[in-house]
């Protein structure tokens, strides 16, 4: 095991990228056990194969689609609509624009791509700096992940064989949360003067065709829950359904969407998750690898340690995994650690859901912090400023978004409560 994690830790301080670094490194690792390097493919084929991962990419179309169908502008305006008048208003609104785009996107990073697009380059010019404007899309884009429908609790849900339904659930709280904690920041940073008040003009004939688009963009996420919990079809078929509204609110009802669109959608589509799945599948190697080293011992020695102490444990996983993000992709992160920790944590009584959402939300936490935040540099692209620029900026977010993990990690009703109440 030593010279796989020498290897995976010599490749990523070269650059390499993350699935090649991973996949390498277990190839090393499957060496080293003597194996023969068939098993690579073997185990990367059997990482993927599995009927919940399969929604994965109609929830990326879905959301792609969304996005090219002229759904962003929509929504942002109704967002400033809405907040229109406030000190920091523009500011709000982009963090309420995060939380109903999170129902169609499922992904941080096209979160801040999206609406790093208006709200970055846009905020300026009424008086934000480019670092906050930057700080509030990119904290706001953690929020993505957590409410439904979210790509990261699908790849969850594969490797513990929790419902993917209830981790959709059990994201809602949390997601508001998140929410929360960034408007409190933007609050504190206004109250005092230190931001502008939003100003923004709309015919008053246009706010009912606003709301209008804005609620059928967010019965999305509500479809698929309602459809799930129903019965009418699974979480996986869900996401083709998903897919297929999103195409028809494009095409039918916005009249955004057309068949160039559609195309560069779908190979948008493809990419994202052809790099996903190579993601999963490497880390799945790297899994098998120390699996054959004996290391899910681990699980044992942990509830020893931890033994009548859940609470110091969470905070211990929160501390751990919050230092796993700053160099791993969240997916790859819930293969290899995932295994490790839900076992010792089921054993020492904690509720699944619960933990689910600590790895969930801490790992997440990773996509902005350097040096592997990927949000971070989409953010610092779009803006054209610095990584120490942003991080300075972003510090009081990062702060309140880790008192939201603490709170989950405290009242295990935030996150079964919505779960239980629907069961």
């Amino acid at each position: 095991m030593i010279y796989l994690i020498i290897a995976f830790a010599v490749l990523l301080v070269l650059g390499v990228p993350i699935a090649i670094a991973l996949g390498l490194a277990g190839a090393v690792g499957i060496l080293d056990k003597g194996f023969a390097l068939v098993s690579v493919p073997t185990r990367m084929f059997t990482g993927i194969d599995s009927f919940i991962l399969l929604s994965a990419p109609f929830y990326i179309l879905a959301g792609e689609v969304m996005n090219r169908g002229g759904v962003t502008d929509r929504l942002i305006r109704f967002a400033q609509l809405l907040t229109r008048g406030l000190r920091g208003g523009t500011a709000y609104a982009n963090t309420l624009a995060s939380i109903i785009f999170a129902g169609i996107s499922g992904t941080a990073i096209a979160d801040t791509a999206a609406l790093g697009q208006v709200f970055i380059k846009g905020m300026p010019k009424e008086g934000y700096t480019k670092e906050f404007a930057a700080a509030v899309t990119v904290a706001g884009s953690m929020i993505g992940p957590i409410i439904p429908p979210s790509v990261i609790m699908i790849i969850f849900a594969a490797v513990s064989r929790l419902s993917v339904i209830d981790l959709f659930l059990a994201g809602v709280v949390p997601g508001f949360l998140l929410a929360a904690a960034v408007a409190v920041v933007i609050f504190l940073k206004g109250r005092n003067g230190g931001l502008p008040v939003s100003r923004i003009d709309v015919p008053r004939r246009e706010v009912p065709r606003m709301a209008i688009d804005t609620l059928l963009v967010v019965s999305l996420p509500v479809f698929i829950v309602v459809g799930t919990l129903s019965g009418t079809f699974t979480a996986t078929e869900a996401g083709g359904v998903a897919a297929i509204y999103a195409m028809l609110l494009g095409y039918f009802v916005f009249r955004h969407l057309d068949l160039k669109e559609l195309w560069a959608a779908l190979v948008i589509s493809a990419r994202t998750t052809s790099s996903l799945f190579l993601i999963i599948g490497a880390a799945t190697v790297v899994s098998y690898v120390l699996a054959l080293s004996g290391i899910n011992q681990f699980a044992g020695n942990l509830v020893q340690v931890f033994d009548g102490q859940p609470l110091l444990f969470m905070l211990a996983v929160m501390a751990g995994l919050l230092v796993v993000g700053c160099f791993l992709e969240p997916g790859a992160a819930i293969v290899l650690f995932v295994p490790l920790l839900f076992p010792a944590a089921r054993a020492m009584g904690i509720d699944p859901l619960q933990f689910a959402m600590l790895i969930i939300l801490t790992l997440t936490m990773g996509l902005i912090t350097p040096p592997v935040g990927v949000c971070l540099f989409v953010a610092c692209k779009i803006g054209d400023i610095s990584i120490a620029r942003l991080v300075k900026a972003l510090a009081p977010f990062f702060v309140a978004e880790v008192c939201v993990i603490v709170l989950i990690i405290l009242i295990p009703g935030l996150s079964s409560w919505l779960p239980g109440l629907f069961h």
